[in-house]
């Protein structure tokens, strides 16, 4: 009977990762044969079979060379050492690809040695020291998981077979959907760096203080149709864009678009590993240097985050960003130097890092090469600002020194408790919209009862044909609202010929979740998502283009405004959108009282649901106690303001608490959440004249009659 060798708990666990580390990059380098192990494509980057047999020389060196070791073979301490002065003779980097010996199938065998030795040395514990090396040895070879992948795409881009390196790229989940929009974070006192508990590099330490000002943050990452749309400004030809010394590598290297773009006839491809590919507009650009991610961020009117932005927002609310890691590398404003208080790794180990910290920049998040469990908020990447053969992308910030940009959580938290404090008590109703309401008022738009969306359905598939051949090629469709409905999809269909559709929208979830729709349904189309409120409409990104732009509000929403809002939001959308704009503007007509009772006031009970949904996100987001069940539904025609109002009643005497505050709703107290003004021909005439607006056509609907009005500026 054959003995189980019984390890400690914490040596069977490093031996299982170890295992399971190690064994990635061979699969790596599986399909691919010795010549392409061999070559090497430049000075930066180094061959295959050096990537495979340096990581194990560490090991080698860093763990099991102690006293009376005897190495597997002596000559691959100079071979496969890559920049530690103290071990030692070494090859220079631009030298590897000369060294054909040790063949690929002796490095292999060196890895399986190497392997072997170490699996022994860890049936003892490892402590102290030896610990932090064998975590440094791991994370070691994760990095040079990436770089492999890194230097063999660059390697097959130089071949003019373009050969895939794998059938798909190697990666475990796809990029996630774009959630639109930004991220605003107040300034103050901030404590960036990793804790002294746990494994990370030594340039991640010591976790210390900084100040920030203001800023916010893009969700999303910058996408190629981004890109392509700054290539189509002439953004590698004006000077004005650029850092001196960027501008100098433009001009020397003759740089015209991201590294392994190419412009065909059919549009840009890109080679990736998994061979030459057509580039989708919607993806996250990748393989920029910093130059050319400053120079973009300077042409979209914004910035890069500094490392300590980023690490900020990332650890405060990792979940309103899409893709923080995962899928492209971020650089960032910061030059890579020490943190102050920064002490190297003791020993070998503190050539690791502490040598580079000058001429680079730093770069935060992750890419789709890296491996899984790798990356975290405090790492720090760094790469030379000319270098461009990472998986490198960008995220763009910007300064909130003029208060435009606001957190959502705060805005509500100010909106609900000014509201619960005014006499009598009311809610915007732009807080209806989260992801749960939006998906409940699609529901109501379902209804029987509910006419406004059907008919208006109808007459927008009786119109859009008609004014849509006054939108010229190359239009950019500007709705207001986050482009969940049909409706959206009426215009989109009717003008295929659009540049760019841009919804704006305050909820991010409801934006993320109607834009990830609408790219599926329209892949070619630029989406280009923006967070904000109708009350602070801001500029359009400039990757929309310059084509005519074009209005769109359906839904009668401009009933849910006060007259002189109303007025305002016009006037406002007057001036985003520019002279010779369009804008389609839906309302609901003015009819028997019975109509809208029912629209507003289902039997099934959704429109109930939906006025609730408010009080459970107040729940949810801000920590509110609003008992759910003492609040009834109430839907009232107010005759002299020609519009239905919408309240929730308190069923018996409550306080309900936010935060610190306290508020008293007493029975049969009503909170005021949403007006539904109806009007007339004449009213919308008058409205969007005092808006600056002149109205060119004004259809109407079967019955129950709502209307749609063409303006034009």
């Amino acid at each position: 009977m054959t003995k189980t060798l019984s390890l400690p708990l914490a040596a069977g666990a490093d031996l299982e990762r170890y295992r399971q580390v190690r064994a990635r990059l061979p699969i790596l380098a599986e399909s691919l044969s010795p010549e392409d192990l061999q070559a090497q494509s430049m000075a930066e980057a180094s061959p295959g079979k050096w990537h495979l047999g340096h990581v194990s020389w560490f090991f080698e060196v860093m763990l099991l060379d102690r006293p009376g070791y005897e190495p597997v073979d002596p000559s691959f301490r100079a071979i496969f050492n890559s920049y530690y002065e103290g071990l030692g003779e070494r090859i220079d980097r631009a030298e590897r690809g000369l060294m054909t010996r040790p063949s690929a199938a002796e490095v292999m065998a060196y890895r399986a040695e190497i392997d072997r030795r170490m699996e022994a040395r860890l049936v003892e514990p490892l402590e102290g020291a030896r610990r932090y090396l064998f975590e440094l040895g791991l994370n070691h070879e994760q990095q040079h998981q990436e770089l492999f992948l890194m230097d063999i795409l660059h390697l097959m881009s130089c071949s003019p077979l373009e050969p895939a390196t794998y059938a798909a790229e190697p990666r475990t989940t796809g990029p996630e959907a774009g959630r639109g929009g930004w991220q605003a974070f107040e300034g103050g006192l901030v404590e960036i760096g990793a804790p002294d508990e746990g494994f990370a590099f030594d340039n991640e330490r010591p976790a210390h203080r900084v100040w920030l000002e203001p800023f916010a943050l893009a969700a999303d990452l910058v996408t190629n149709g981004d890109w392509m749309a700054f290539i189509r400004d002439g953004g590698y030809r004006r000077p004005e864009l650029w850092l001196s010394d960027g501008w100098a590598v433009v001009k020397a290297r003759g740089w015209t678009a991201p590294l392994y773009w190419r412009e065909e006839e059919g549009g840009w491809t890109a080679m990736t590993l998994a061979g030459r590919r057509p580039v989708d507009p919607a993806a996250p650009v990748r393989h920029v240097s910093f130059y050319e991610a400053e120079a973009f961020a300077r042409w979209s009117g914004r910035r890069l985050p500094t490392e300590a932005e980023w690490e900020r927002a990332a650890r405060s609310r990792p979940d309103a960003f899409s893709n923080l890691d995962g899928e492209v590398w971020q650089w960032t404003a910061s030059a890579y130097g020490p943190y102050p208080g920064f002490r190297p790794t003791e020993g070998t180990a503190a050539e690791y890092n502490g040598k580079f910290m000058a001429n680079q920049m730093v770069m935060r998040g992750g890419a789709f090469a890296t491996p899984e469990g790798h990356a975290r908020p405090t790492y720090r990447n760094f790469f030379y600002p000319h270098q461009r053969w990472a998986f490198a992308g960008v995220r763009l910030a910007s300064d909130r020194t003029d208060g435009a940009v606001e957190d959502e959580h705060e805005a509500f938290r100010r909106d609900l408790i000014a509201g619960l404090a005014a006499r009598p008590k009311s809610l915007s109703p732009k807080w209806f919209y989260d992801a749960r309401g939006s998906q409940l008022f699609e529901a109501i738009t379902r209804l029987p009862e509910y006419y406004p969306t059907r008919q208006e359905a109808a007459l927008l598939r009786r119109v859009a044909p008609l004014w849509a051949a006054r939108f010229r090629p190359g239009a950019v469709l500007v709705e207001l609202g986050s482009g969940a409905s049909e409706k959206t999809r009426i215009v989109l269909d009717a003008a295929p010929d659009l540049a760019a559709y841009v919804p704006i929208d305050i909820s991010p979830s409801a934006l993320e979740e109607a834009s990830a729709r609408l790219r599926r349904a329209y892949p070619h189309l630029k989406i280009l998502p923006m967070v904000g409120d109708f009350e602070h409409l801001g500029d359009l990104p400039p990757e929309a283009g310059q084509g005519r732009r074009i209005g769109f509000f359906p839904g009668s929403t401009i009933g849910n405004l006060s007259p002189a809002a109303a007025q305002a939001l016009l006037g406002a959308a007057r001036e985003m959108l520019g002279p010779d704009a369009l804008f389609i503007l839906g309302v609901d007509l003015i009819k028997e009282e019975a109509t809208l009772h029912a629209a507003y006031d289902d039997a099934q009970g959704v429109t109930a649901a939906f006025n609730r949904n408010v009080l459970e996100r107040a729940n949810r987001e801000l920590g509110a106690d609003f008992d759910l069940e003492a609040f009834a539904h109430r839907a009232v025609w107010n005759a002299a303001e020609r519009r239905i109002e919408m309240h929730l009643q308190a069923l018996r005497s409550m306080t309900v608490r936010v935060d610190k505050l306290a508020f008293r709703l007493a029975q049969g107290e009503t909170i005021h959440t949403e007006n539904s003004r109806k009007f007339d021909e004449a009213t919308v005439r008058a409205l969007a004249e005092a808006a600056g607006w002149r109205m060119e056509a004004f259809e109407v609907s079967d019955a129950p009659r709502v209307a749609l009005a063409l303006l034009a500026n």
